[in-house]
């Protein structure tokens, strides 16, 4: 499905000036620290291999919502900073990305050399995907180069617009990867295939659910969404989290999956509080038989151990979405038990999701998932079976 998009290593990039658009938008705490930097991490490959190839690098980067104002808090030179140690290699830091002082800069860049801009969405013409703006990032470059998958569900200028401006628009190593690890899970997979589908809304992974029925062996579905397929079933849940208006879609979900003789599992027993608090009291019962005033905030023991066992056949795993509130110390189990299940199993794991990514590292896991994707809503979108904006800003091979 994507063998026919230009990659970095077919285009000629020697002595060129590459524009790579990455992802960089990276949690930084209140003294201006990264907290994590596996987003920068994994663009270091593509950086390499312009570096080893005498490219003139032009990065560029989105971080946090700004909404088209400049921001000091917001400002990419923190990631700089630490590119530059990644590399152990000098990074020039625009004060801009577009303007007379970036054109001067990328003019005075040599062969070999790393120019990082300043945030793009300091400009609202970025989200808005204005032409003008589009113009003016492609004319800093020969080539085009997009390696920010956890941006390529959206339409903006310098990951959709751009394509009018410039060509070829190619693939980096990290999109690249991306793109195969999906395929390999879900559009030519091992199977059994198994997804955990996890989160609080039935209504935000209706798309997924829906799309991953026929694709799937088994779904084991939790977090607070299982509890509105509890009730479509006609139990009692208590106070948990249930959509009224999501009823009717869970039956027509547990309907089709018996048609095509996909398994649903829902958790067998939860975690409840009668508050999402640490200092809830907390009770462990069967489904069945969550009280009145008390809500599942996790999966339970007895669940644990069920996954266990669907897993124990599994050549692909999909993961997306948190068994409970792991946030708190109190419910954080059954979604740590899942990572660590997970990672034990031989099977292909492919996960990924904000919260998903989250509670693998600290479940301390990561090594062990074949692979943890580096976006959450173009994740989702692949796993809803949308095309991405950004491939139709890839140029096709002839």
């Amino acid at each position: 499905m994507f063998d026919n998009f230009l990659t970095l290593e077919e285009v000629d990039v020697n002595g060129k000036r590459v524009f790579v658009r990455v992802d960089y938008n990276v949690p930084i705490d209140e003294h201006g620290a990264i907290v994590d930097d596996t987003r920068i991490r994994e663009t270091i490959p593509t950086i390499n291999y312009l570096i080893d190839r005498d490219a003139k690098i032009i990065l560029a980067s989105h971080m946090g919502r700004p909404k088209g104002e400049r921001k000091p808090e917001y400002s990419l030179y923190p990631v700089a900073k630490r590119l530059e140690r990644l590399l152990g290699f000098p990074v020039k830091f625009a004060p801009d990305c577009v303007g007379k002082d970036v054109e001067s800069m990328v003019s005075q860049l040599k062969e070999g050399e790393v120019l990082l801009l300043e945030n793009l969405r300091f400009h609202k013409e970025e989200e808005s995907n204005d032409p003008e703006f589009a113009k003016q990032l492609a004319s800093l470059a020969d080539i085009y180069v997009i390696d920010a998958f956890g941006t390529c569900h959206r339409k903006h200028a310098s990951m959709y617009g751009i394509k009018d401006y410039i060509q070829p628009v190619v693939m980096g190593f990290l999109l690249e990867r991306e793109l195969k690890f999906f395929e390999k899970a879900l559009l030519n997979p091992q199977r059994p295939v198994v997804a955990f589908i996890g989160g609080s809304k039935v209504s935000s992974k209706l798309g997924v659910l829906k799309h991953l029925i026929d694709r799937v062996d088994k779904i084991f579905i939790g977090g607070a969404m299982a509890f509105t397929f509890i009730k479509a079933l006609g139990y009692p849940v208590g106070s948990s989290l249930v959509e009224d208006d999501m009823i009717n879609e869970a039956l027509d979900i547990i309907e089709q999956s018996k048609r095509l003789g996909v398994k649903i599992y829902l958790p067998i027993d939860f975690v409840c509080g009668q508050a999402v608090s640490e200092q809830t009291p907390v009770i462990e019962v069967p489904w069945q038989e969550i009280p009145e005033g008390w809500m599942g905030l996790d999966i339970g023991h007895v669940s644990s151990s069920f996954i266990k066992e669907i897993l124990k056949d599994a050549q692909t795993i999909v993961w997306n979405g948190p068994m409970g509130v792991f946030e708190l110390e109190k419910f954080k189990r059954g979604t740590f038990e899942l990572a660590h299940a997970i990672a034990e199993s031989a099977a292909l794991s492919i996960a990924g999701g904000g919260d998903t990514d989250y509670a693998i590292h600290k479940a301390g896991v990561a090594d062990d998932i074949s692979y943890i994707s580096t976006g959450g809503g173009a994740f989702l979108e692949l796993l809803e079976g949308k095309m991405l904006p950004c491939l139709e800003a890839i140029t096709k091979k002839e």
